[in-house]
């Protein structure tokens, strides 16, 4: 059975042979539930994803003063994810204050993708030589 392991940001993940997911989890970073429901985050969710900085109810807590001053270790999660998607949350935060879903446009959902089955993975390419 191979597991592969991942740490993305403060939650450590191990990827089991049969596809499921675990939160292993790391000592001393449990974050107060009071930054919980500041920043809008859910304690039983596994994973984040950029696509939640589409939406505004999110946005809106996670951009709070509340949050946004108060809980550094979430405020640092979604800073390096929106980094990741070349977002300055401190901009994007500062200009949804004053144009509301304006900075929004910053950030377009990954969606989703489907892999490609077995049957297409060989791809060949063909083009006339420029010259």
């Amino acid at each position: 059975m191979e597991l592969i392991t991942i740490f993305l940001g403060y939650s450590l993940l191990v990827h089991g042979a049969l596809g499921s997911v675990s939160n292993i989890g790391i000592t001393n970073l449990i974050e107060s539930d009071e930054c919980i429901s500041a920043c809008g985050a859910d304690r039983n969710s596994l994973g984040i994803s950029s696509d939640s900085l589409l939406e505004s109810t999110f946005t809106s807590k996670l951009c709070s003063q509340q949050c946004y001053q108060k809980c550094p270790n979430i405020v640092d999660l979604y800073y390096n994810l929106a980094l990741g998607e070349g977002v300055y949350l401190p901009a994007f935060c500062k200009g949804r204050d004053l144009n509301g879903r304006r900075e929004m446009s910053q950030i377009q959902s990954s969606g989703v993708a489907c892999a490609p089955s077995a049957a297409s993975t060989t791809l060949t390419l063909e083009a006339d030589a420029p010259w």
